[in-house]
């Protein structure tokens, strides 16, 4: 069939048109949201919050939160149920989870260091190490106040209570804010409690404590947290991938936001306004 000019200018400009929708089509922004799991620590509330806060406003990503326990969160990474987790604790207290998903995750290695586990006292208890505490049962109620019972702080805990034959106690299970607000409550009575507890935590700044020696080293020694990514993190948001590649920062940084958030602010509000107020650090993170 003979085409007219005609014809074939409006083709043309028929495959120009395409060209360009296939061009406006391929640049539209991803819609898939960037999904963080995290486990109901004060600590890990901070340090997600802030990594959410930066991929959304410094990389434009959309970000779904989910808070879970710790078994649940290393699963979900491990799935690709979550594209990364910043709240791993390891060498010791995740380290079952960790044997369990190795081969599904890429471990980028520690965002925080100097972290720490052990039971907790208020400063006023004179007694100072975990294997005193058969001699003060009943001073102590004879209750360890626990976190929640997946935390791998409790099955910590459970090895304590075997290890030091402390067969006059129970850990008593519950959550972070349950912890210390017994702890609190304590402290304004005066009594004797021991907590489980962890650094960097904000109750060591709001309160005068001290942990207990640890002689047999059942709750391990210093500990980092680390950040855990699905492998197709990688090619999903590549810019995503090297931000938590590169993402590190003290104690001193996470106490700053959880000293925020105890201090009635939202997470995420809490989150940028660390951010605005650590310009350098960010900028460092997203080279």
């Amino acid at each position: 069939m003979m085409m007219t000019k005609k014809t074939i200018s409006n083709l043309l400009k028929g495959f120009a048109l395409v060209g360009v929708l296939f061009m406006i089509s391929s640049c539209e922004p991803r819609t898939e949201k960037i999904k963080l799991g995290y486990v109901l620590w004060d600590s890990e509330i901070a340090s997600t919050h802030v990594v959410a806060a930066v991929i959304e406003d410094r990389l434009g990503e959309e970000v779904s939160l989910t808070a879970v326990d710790a078994g649940p969160m290393w699963m979900g990474v491990a799935r690709g149920d979550f594209d990364a987790i910043v709240a791993a604790w390891l060498p010791t207290t995740h380290e079952a989870y960790l044997d369990q998903t190795a081969d599904d995750i890429i471990n980028l290695g520690p965002n925080l260091e100097g972290a720490r586990l052990g039971w907790v006292v208020p400063s006023y208890v004179p007694v100072n190490s975990i294997d005193e505490l058969n001699e003060y049962a009943e001073e102590f109620n004879e209750q360890i106040i626990g976190i929640d019972p997946g935390a791998g702080l409790m099955a910590a805990s459970e090895k304590v209570m075997e290890d030091y034959e402390l067969d006059n106690f129970r850990l008593v299970s519950g959550s972070d804010a349950a912890m210390t607000a017994a702890l609190q409550r304590a402290i304004e009575r005066e009594e004797w409690i021991v907590v489980t507890g962890w650094t960097p935590h904000w109750k060591f700044a709001a309160f005068d404590l001290k942990y207990l020696e640890d002689p047999k080293l059942s709750l391990g020694e210093e500990e980092h947290i680390a950040t855990i990514v699905h492998p197709n993190l990688q090619t999903k948001a590549p810019e995503v991938f090297a931000f938590l590649d590169n993402f590190y920062w003290t104690p001193d940084d996470m106490a700053e936001v959880m000293m925020l958030i105890e201090d009635d602010m939202e997470p995420m509000d809490a989150a940028r306004q660390w951010i605005a107020e650590n310009p350098e650090k960010v900028n460092a993170w997203l080279q």
